[in-house]
C-alpha cells in the first residue's frame, strides 16, 4: 500500500508539471533522465539456525530520473527503477540454499549540489534518502524453502556523478549512487524458522541522457 502512495505521488507531481506549462517557469526548473542502471549489491548476512551469507546477483534495469532545480546548483532529483534478483544462501550448514527471486522498488530522492563554471561538464554531488519495497517472491520449485517474506528498508544515499550539456536542453548522464539497504528475511522450511539480517547495500551505476526544459 505504502507503495503505491509512493508511486501514485510521484506519478502525479510530473502530471501536474507537465499539464501545467503555462504556469511562468514550471518546466524550465525540470530536467528529466532515462538511461541503465547497474544494481551491484554489496551484500552480507547475519543468518540463524544454518550460518553462512548470502549471495545476490548485479542486474542491469531502466531508471528514470526525475530533477527540480532550486537554483541553478542546488536541486532535488528522484531516481526510479525496478529490479528483479536471484537470491541464495551460500556457506550455511547445508551448503548453498536457493532463495529464488525478489523484486524491490527503492525510490531514492537526493539534494544535490553542481559546479555550473567548467564548461559543458557539470558534476554534481548529492544525499539522500532511500525506501526500499520488496515484492513478487517466487520460490524455487522442488527446494526446502516454502515461505520468504522481506522487510521493507528505509536508509541513506550518497551520490556522485556529471551532466555532460550537448546544448540547452540535451545532455548525456554519468551517476554513481551508493545506497544502505537493510531488511530483515524470515524463511520457512516447512516448520523450521530461520531469521536472517541482510545488508545489501548497493552501487547503483547509471548512464542516461537528460532532457531540461
Amino acid at each position: 500500500m505504502l507503495t503505491a502512495r509512493v508511486l501514485a505521488f510521484s506519478l502525479m507531481t510530473a502530471a501536474v508539471a507537465f499539464a501545467a506549462p503555462a504556469q511562468a517557469g514550471v518546466l524550465d526548473n525540470v530536467q528529466v533522465k532515462v538511461g541503465v542502471s547497474g544494481i551491484l549489491p554489496e551484500e552480507s548476512a547475519d543468518i540463524s539456525v544454518i550460518g553462512g551469507d548470502v549471495d545476490i546477483s548485479d542486474e542491469y534495469v531502466p531508471t528514470l530520473q526525475l530533477e527540480y532545480f532550486f537554483t541553478k546548483n542546488i536541486s532535488a532529483e528522484l531516481l526510479c527503477c525496478v529490479a528483479q534478483h536471484d537470491v541464495g544462501a551460500v556457506q550455511t550448514a547445508l551448503g548453498r540454499v536457493d532463495l529464488g527471486q525478489v523484486t524491490h522498488f527503492p525510490p531514492t530522492v537526493t539534494l544535490k549540489y553542481r559546479w555550473t563554471d567548467l564548461g559543458p561538464v557539470e558534476p554534481y554531488v548529492g544525499a539522500g534518502v532511500n525506501y526500499t519495497h520488496f515484492f513478487n517472491k517466487k520460490l524455487p520449485a522442488g527446494g526446502p524453502v516454502t515461505s520468504i517474506d522481506y522487510d521493507d528498508s528505509f536508509g541513506g544515499a550518497l551520490q556522485v556523478g556529471a551532466d555532460i550539456r550537448m546544448n540547452d536542453h540535451w545532455s548525456v548522464n554519468l551517476d554513481v549512487r551508493k545506497i544502505w539497504i537493510n531488511t530483515d528475511v524470515t524463511i520457512y522450511a516447512g516448520a523450521t524458522r530461520v531469521d536472517a539480517d541482510v545488508d545489501i547495500n548497493p552501487v547503483v551505476a547509471t548512464v542516461g541522457v537528460g532532457y531540461r526544459f
